[in-house]
């Protein structure tokens, strides 16, 4: 009897599920290229980019054909979005020669404009075959006083999907973010001449 119980303990009436191992997709975009800071320039201070609703979770998102939006439990950023968005979009215009010094919150350097804002949209559209990405950004100048207000914009990008599966995912969702980051310096050079 004691054999027949130890033979049982190996048993099971549930289907065996494979292991799925999580992977962790770094979120890093970089500008094409770099350019000198500049001399004696003005000194950006970057704030915190706030996580917009649902985009506080790690894992990849993409809105599925019935519409229903489909959170990746095993298929993650290496980071959550919104600290990604905010390390790339520093690190960005710190290579596009824009000021003198972009700095992050903490530095000891007198800020002249400061810029903050929220990832709106980090999703694929699989109805559309898109990557969405939308950064909402405010920049005050902080030499006047009261501050100003020199640029209120949500920069939105969309890239066409190479495919459907998740490497193709975290790729069209990277490149869209690099276009709208793209656009954040474009609109925050013509804010600060």
């Amino acid at each position: 009897m004691l054999l027949g119980v130890a033979a049982l303990g190996g048993c099971s009436l549930l289907p065996q599920s494979p292991y799925v191992q999580r992977r962790d997709w770094p979120l890093d975009v970089r500008r094409g290229s770099v350019a000198a800071p500049r001399r004696r320039g003005r000194v950006l201070l970057v704030r915190s980019i706030q996580a917009g609703p649902g985009l506080e979770v790690r894992g990849l998102q993409w809105l599925q054909r019935d519409g229903s939006v489909h959170v990746d439990f095993y298929e993650q950023w290496a980071v959550p979005p919104a600290q990604a968005a905010e390390d790339d979009l520093r690190q960005w215009l710190v290579d596009a020669g824009l000021f003198s010094a972009v700095v992050a919150p903490g530095s000891r350097l007198n800020a002249d404009f400061v810029l903050e804002g929220e990832l709106d949209a980090l999703v694929a559209d699989l109805n559309t075959g898109v990557a969405r990405a939308a950064l909402a950004l405010v920049l005050l100048d902080q030499r006047p006083n009261p501050t100003k207000v020199l640029l209120q914009k949500t920069e939105t990008a969309e890239v066409k999907l190479a495919g459907t599966d998740p490497p193709a995912i975290a790729a069209g969702l990277k490149a869209a973010l690099a276009d709208a980051l793209r656009q954040a310096e474009t609109d925050v050079a013509a804010a600060t001449r």
